[in-house]
């Protein structure tokens, strides 16, 4: 049996669908788990209940964890800690496997490319709250108690209900045939994972016996990107030309003063100050095999299924 705790997301989504080549037992726990294999067992559970969270990791041998909690400080910091406890203490009880999806919010402010190596330095309180539930991980492997792997990925962007930047300025805007936007400057490179690719490097790690008590950056394309070739890329595959503004750091303080969900933002705005560049070298060397999705054709997917909504 191979748990997901927090389906529901695109990324879990993914993981589910590429899990059924290594499992024919996948049990989906959430508040409200839907199935997206005909098989899948569903649990309805509550991370923040430990019980509820013992049973629906017992039977299991590899637990992943990809829930996403509300983006707030305020609940990050008093739920994470008790999620990440309930979810490690079940695991240790079953002797489950556990591979935690994470972000790259414990890195902080960097300068020079990213890799598993890269200290963690958060200059963010939801930063520190990331590096703290990592840390209760890496402990745990450290002393013999745990065998978990850390599966790291940069910002998404996807088809699907992706969540992200990119998804929120670029192609919901499309949708909404509104003029697209880009975060702070249109000529910084950045790194972005789409969300397939994430949910199928992580069940293969999952199923890679070696790759446990370790953390990986999952794959990206190797050359990074920016908003200008982002949004070309968008228009070409759309066949129309797109204006875009870009949003300056005064514009997105503003908008915070009447929206919550951008008012949290502005305390990650560093990443999009300068060149924020993600290196997955690792897993590419472990598994040269994986196919990553080029950025063009990432677009295209997601740009035919705009499309493809708009007609129906």
């Amino acid at each position: 049996m191979q748990t997901i705790l927090g389906a529901g997301g695109e990324v879990s989504y993914h993981l589910a669908k590429a899990l059924t080549a290594y499992t024919d037992s996948i049990r989906l726990v959430s508040r409200n788990p839907k199935k997206v294999n005909e098989n899948d067992e569903l649990v309805n559970a509550d991370l923040l209940q430990a019980k509820e969270v013992d049973d629906a990791v017992k039977g299991s041998s590899i637990v992943y964890l990809t829930v996403g909690l509300p983006y707030s400080t305020k609940i990050w910091s008093e739920q994470w800690p008790v999620v990440m406890q309930n979810v490690i203490t079940a695991c240790k009880k079953h002797q489950a496997k556990l591979v935690f999806f994470d972000n790259i919010y414990m890195y902080g402010r960097v300068t020079t490319p990213i890799t598993e190596e890269t200290p963690h330095h958060p200059n963010s309180k939801k930063g520190k709250i990331r590096a703290a539930i990592v840390k209760m991980i890496n402990d745990e492997v450290a002393n013999g108690s745990l065998t978990a792997l850390i599966a790291r990925a940069p910002e998404f962007y996807g088809p699907g209900k992706t969540q992200g930047v990119v998804n929120a300025l670029v192609f919901d805007n499309i949708k909404k045939g509104k003029k697209l936007q880009w975060m702070l400057n249109d000529k910084n490179l950045r790194t972005l994972i789409y969300t397939p690719d994430a949910g199928r490097a992580t069940a293969l790690l999952g199923n890679t016996a070696d790759a446990f008590n370790q953390t990986w950056h999952l794959p990206c394309p190797e050359v990074p990107i920016n908003g200008v070739q982002f949004i070309d890329l968008v228009s070409k595959s759309y066949g129309k030309k797109f204006k875009y503004m870009v949003l300056h750091k005064w514009m997105v303080r503003l908008f915070g003063l009447i929206n919550p969900y951008v008012k949290e933002m502005i305390e990650m705005l560093y990443q999009f100050e300068e060149d924020y560049i993600f290196v997955s070298q690792k897993f590419k060397n472990k598994f040269p095999e994986f196919i990553i999705t080029p950025y063009k054709d990432g677009i295209d997917q997601i740009i035919q299924e705009i499309k493809g909504s708009s007609i129906n």
